[in-house]
């Protein structure tokens, strides 16, 4: 599923199963108090980017949103961009059986961004239990239909509960699943199962959120591709062929994360990074909930 092009820019982008296309690079906003999402949304679309993910539990929806609608209005907007420009995800903070609040949180979600509508609304996790699962991601095939919503996906979503959504026969499939996926959690089942539906993966703290810079095969690729440990890391999983969701607050390293053009890592060495799994969760792990 890999890209043809080593160049991988911010300007990549990957086409969907379902004809549409998004930024393989987009900017993680988990984590920002609302003023520093507002100032690196600025920053990272004055840099290039033209992707963001967001969450009703990250509690900046409004403020991502606004600092989008801002450039666009902007004399900094030099390229003039348009919303179409922009792909903006956000993701329902909790499943529920009651389908009318599940719809009603969404739409909480549209007009909190001020966009006009959600490029891609994903399910955050599996948490709540099947019927919450389905009810819930009936209420989003909904808003797709009303257009509040352009695309469906899925996060932390582990084998069992892909298998149960599209047991289901939903009238629109996932197009993404958003799962914590870096060299020391490969995930490699959940990646299997998400292969053989064509869902598309978007690795989420692919930085391995800054704990694993120093270990030593990291340092010695690091330094072998004269690169930093970040754009190694952003590197691989561009490589193997997912949407990077690199993430920071701070100006020169929305720049430098993503700067992985120059960087080819070799299939020995992609095999290597691939060895140092050891399952390890950064923050949580929702993918084995009943």
């Amino acid at each position: 599923m890999a890209e043809s092009s080593n160049m991988f820019t911010l300007a990549s982008r990957i086409k969907l199963p379902n004809g549409a296309s998004m930024p393989r690079l987009q900017l993680g906003l988990y984590m920002m108090s609302r003023n520093e999402a507002k100032q690196a949304v600025r920053w990272a679309l004055a840099a290039g980017y033209r992707g963001f993910d967001c969450a009703q539990m990250y509690h900046n929806e409004r403020e991502a949103g606004q600092a989008i609608r801002d450039f666009l209005a902007s004399s900094d907007n030099t390229e003039g961009l348009t919303r179409e420009d922009i792909h903006y995800t956000t993701k329902l903070s909790s499943n529920n059986t009651s389908y009318n609040t599940v719809r009603r949180s969404i739409k909480q979600s549209v007009d909190a961004c001020g966009l006009g509508y959600v490029d891609l609304f994903l399910l955050h996790s599996p948490y709540g239990g099947k019927e919450a699962r389905l009810t819930s991601w009936r209420a989003l095939e909904d808003a797709v239909k009303d257009g509040e919503v352009r695309m469906a996906g899925i996060s932390n979503y582990g084998v069992k509960h892909i298998e149960e959504l599209l047991a289901s026969q939903p009238r629109i499939r996932p197009v993404v699943n958003q799962i914590e996926v870096h060299p020391f959690n490969t995930q490699t089942d959940i990646r299997a199962t998400c292969e053989k539906h064509n869902i598309i993966i978007e690795a989420y703290a692919p930085l391995v959120r800054g704990m694993r810079m120093r270990h030593p095969v990291i340092q010695s690729l690091s330094k072998k591709y004269a690169c930093t440990p970040a754009q190694l890391l952003v590197r691989w999983s561009l490589q193997h062929g997912f949407v990077s969701l690199p993430k920071s607050s701070k100006r020169d390293r929305l720049l430098e994360n993503v700067n992985v053009s120059e960087v080819n890592i070799s299939a020995d060495d992609m095999a290597a990074l691939d060895n140092l799994d050891e399952h390890l969760v950064t923050d949580w792990d929702p993918t084995d909930a009943p």
